[in-house]
């Protein structure tokens, strides 16, 4: 290991000390756990995410901790070496490999006796018979303080969380009144969460038990196992080994609630539902075995009244905030908004700095159209905790509503490397990309889209459409454009780009059915010019000069801000070609005049891919 690797002044505290040994020991669940923990404290720390780089499962999450690392650390060479490893990063010659620190047997093996230069410094003295002795005893003197200061003191303070951490929205909540009279104690931010966790159905990320109940002898090691399991994502090992405990003790409520998470986990709802039952039966007035029942049957009833059991969980601890959260999101989905904002204040009361109730709070405004708002709390959630992917898509989202699109594929980018089948997030970065006129990546990351999604994303026909027409795949961008107007006919964007699609493909009479429909959704100025425009270079193809010859005029007569250069010049030209072209009186002598040399003959109508209103 390279002296970069080693930790700075400021992170050689015992948690980063036990972090580093568990990683040297190949404990690699322990070093992440413990990593983990550091980065919720300071998750601006380069040598945090380097050392949890190694204790990653996948090349993806290594990859995604040495980008973090290097984002903070531009010039961290440590993090470079990594990232070039992983093929994450092109070769730079600067950039050196890891060195060797120990010289290589092989070489020695080669010099000849003579060779070999003379042993100077601490080989010479180790050699000498009379400082042998004393040299052994200060190493023996050294050796036992190492133990003393290195193993046992540092022992007796390490952070060695126990709890185990159940199934729900919620990263973090501070302690809270329990039925048995005690207090919960507070969680650590991000405890034994993977860095890159996976979307189920539902966003389940760790929190702390709701009653942290002390094991007894014979399940305290099981319970180690079941936590282990826990930690791997091994929901058959782990409700396995919660059931022996079960039996070592009936009367836990917390086991069978615990059960009953992890099969809500693994999406099997109606075991959740008989687990959580069992709990109520051993207590009844047990408040998680409610609010789990309510996530549970709402898997397989979303249509149903579900608000007596987020009540009833609240009923029995009016103080249980997860609760709180749970019943806001609850309400969302049901459009009462105020009743939500309520219940998040409350949860915000009892869990401050939650990245999970700033998520919920941006999920309320962005509902209730208030952009702002909504972006706010998402980069208040983002700022809390950075390893919450979903803040990500929220932030990519409310990037493109604020029209902030570079923002937009930063965020977006990050968040498809690992969720690589949602297909909604690779839709919005195609937008994104198009937006800006990055239109053959545009097409591309909506080909993906669609190839996960064909039906659930009618909407970004129109992205993907408009992209093609500016590589001029008409036929695609034609197809594309047909159905993102059947999905929104009064779209003025999806009228007019495939009026141009129509146009490019000289199918001037359908270009003309368009061209009436864009005139008559135009609400603009500027969409009024285009939609002038528009109509005279499909009337000429029709061979209606006299018609067009009106269209020319009235783009003419717009103010000047509304009709651009080229625009203006290209009407003058037809215009002028329209009247020289018109028959002389009978008896005169004809004469043409030709058009100007360029003058286009199909379209010299400058390219509009932008929509000008959001569909």
């Amino acid at each position: 290991m390279t002296e970069e690797f080693q930790p700075e002044e400021s992170a050689n505290d015992t948690m980063f000390q036990d972090a580093a040994m568990a990683l040297r020991k190949g404990d690699k669940p322990r070093a992440k756990e413990l990593l983990t923990l550091l980065l919720k404290a300071d998750q601006n720390n380069p040598t945090y995410w380097i050392w949890l780089s190694a204790a990653m499962e996948t090349n993806k999450e290594r990859v995604y901790c040495l980008q973090t690392a290097l984002k903070l650390d531009p010039e961290n060479v440590t993090a470079k070496r990594g990232l070039i490893l992983l093929g994450a990063l092109a070769a730079d010659e600067s950039i050196q490999p890891f060195s060797l620190n120990r010289a290589r047997a092989w070489e020695d093996k080669l010099l000849l006796a003579n060779e070999k230069p003379k042993e100077k410094g601490l080989k010479a003295l180790i050699k000498s018979p009379a400082l042998r002795l004393a040299g052994i005893g200060l190493m023996l003197a050294g050796l036992a303080a190492v133990v003393m200061f290195g193993f046992v003191l540092p022992r007796r303070v390490t952070f060695a969380p126990t709890k185990v951490y159940t199934a729900g929205p919620t990263p973090t909540f501070t302690g809270t009144p329990t039925l048995f009279g005690a207090t919960a104690a507070p969680t650590e931010r991000g405890a034994r969460i993977s860095i890159i966790s996976t979307l189920l159905p539902q966003t389940y990320t760790p929190t702390a038990l709701y009653v942290n109940t002390p094991r007894s002898g014979a399940a305290r090691d099981q319970y180690r196992v079941a936590q282990d399991a826990y930690a791997r994502k091994d929901w058959d090992a782990y409700i396995a080994s919660m059931e022996i405990i079960a039996g070592m003790e009936p009367t836990a409520a917390d086991v069978p609630y615990l059960i009953g998470e992890a099969y809500r986990i693994q999406g099997k709802p109606s075991s959740a539902v008989k687990a959580y039952n069992n709990s109520l039966k051993i207590d009844e007035n047990f408040a998680p075995a409610y609010l789990g029942l309510a996530r549970a049957r709402f898997m397989t009833e979303p249509k149903a009244d579900l608000l007596f059991l987020y009540d009833e969980a609240l009923d029995k601890d009016p103080n249980y905030a997860e609760a709180y959260l749970a019943r806001a999101e609850y309400l969302l989905l049901k459009n009462k908004f105020e009743d939500a904002l309520s219940d998040l204040d409350r949860a915000n009361e009892l869990m401050p700095e939650s990245p999970s109730v700033y998520m919920s709070y941006a999920d309320v405004y962005l509902k209730l159209e208030d952009k702002e708002k909504a972006l706010q709390f998402a980069e208040k959630a983002y700022s809390l905790d950075v390893t919450n992917f979903p803040v990500y898509k929220m932030l990519g989202s409310l990037y493109i509503e604020n029209g902030d699109y570079e923002s937009a594929i930063e965020a977006l980018n990050l968040y498809t490397t690992q969720e690589t089948k949602d297909d909604l997030a690779f839709a919005m970065l195609g937008r994104a990309h198009f937006e800006l006129g990055n239109y053959e990546i545009a097409a591309q990351v909506l080909d993906r889209a669609f190839s996960l999604n064909r039906n659930g994303l009618r909407k970004y026909y129109l992205y993907r459409g408009l992209a093609n027409l500016e590589l001029n795949n008409i036929d695609q961008a034609a197809d594309d454009l047909e159905k993102a107007q059947q999905n929104d006919e009064k779209s003025f964007d999806a009228n007019f780009g495939l009026m141009r699609a129509y146009y490019m493909q000289e199918k001037f009479g359908s270009a003309f059915q368009r061209a009436e429909a864009v005139r008559a959704l135009a609400e603009t100025e500027e969409q009024t010019a285009l939609s002038y425009y528009w109509h005279a270079l499909i009337q000429e193809q029709r061979g209606l000069k006299k018609e067009a010859s009106k269209d020319w005029q009235a783009l003419l007569s717009m103010d000047e801000q509304w009709v651009t250069e080229e625009m203006r010049d290209t009407a003058v030209t037809h215009l002028l070609s329209i009247v020289t072209m018109t028959p002389t009186p009978k008896g005169a002598q004809k004469t043409s005049t030709p058009a100007a040399k360029g003058t286009p003959t199909k379209t010299s109508a400058p390219k509009v891919a932008t929509p000008t209103s959001t569909p």
